[in-house]
Parts: structure tokens; C-alpha cells; sequence
């Protein structure tokens, strides 16, 4: 499997950083992705819908821990890309951090 686009739409709330939208092998997409920024650094939140009793369920995730670091590190290299290339808009020093460590743990 392999992601062959990322869209990255950047939002300006305290948590969520972005929305994001991939494509898996040029044949199957999953929107709305989060890029949240929690207590622990910016992570990538799978898409979800709310349950009737309140909490939230997956509706599409990886199926192991490998899988799920491939994503991040190339959704979250996209939003580097996307905030360093927005007018006026450079990435916090905590958001720096957290991308490049992230990204350089492969």
C-alpha cells in the first residue's frame, strides 16, 4: 500500500491543526483526517463518527503500529509543507519540534 497524495487544509483552532485527505494507491481515498495537537505533541487522528452513546469509533484506521507510522510521518511531512508554505505563516517552534522529531524517528 502506498499513500500517493496527501491534501492538507489547514485550520487556525487551539487543537485541531488541519484536516487531511489521502490517497491510498491512486484507487481509494479517505478524507478527513485530523492533525491534532494534544498533550503529547501533534498526532494524526483517524477518521471517526460519534455513536449513540457518546463516544467515537473509527471508521477507517491501519490494522498495525507500522502501518500507522508510515501515515503519520507522510501526513504529518504534508502539513510541515503546507504551514512553511502559507503566506505569513511559519510553524511554531513546539510544532517544529514535534514534526521533526516525528519524522526523523523512522
Amino acid at each position: 500500500m502506498e499513500i500517493t497524495e496527501v491534501k492538507v487544509f489547514s485550520v487556525q483552532e487551539e487543537k485541531l491543526k488541519a484536516y487531511v485527505t489521502i490517497v491510498l494507491d491512486d484507487c481509494f481515498v479517505v478524507r478527513d483526517l485530523k492533525i491534532i495537537n494534544g498533550s503529547t505533541g501533534l498526532f494524526v487522528a483517524m477518521p471517526s463518527k460519534k455513536r449513540s452513546d457518546g463516544s467515537y469509533k473509527d471508521v477507517a484506521h491501519p490494522l498495525n503500529k507500522s502501518t500507522r507510522m508510515i501515515m503519520e510521518k507522510q501526513i504529518l511531512e504534508a502539513y510541515l509543507a503546507e504551514i512553511k508554505g502559507e503566506a505569513g505563516r511559519a510553524p511554531n517552534s513546539t510544532e517544529e519540534d514535534d514534526l521533526q522529531e516525528r519524522v526523523g524517528n523512522e
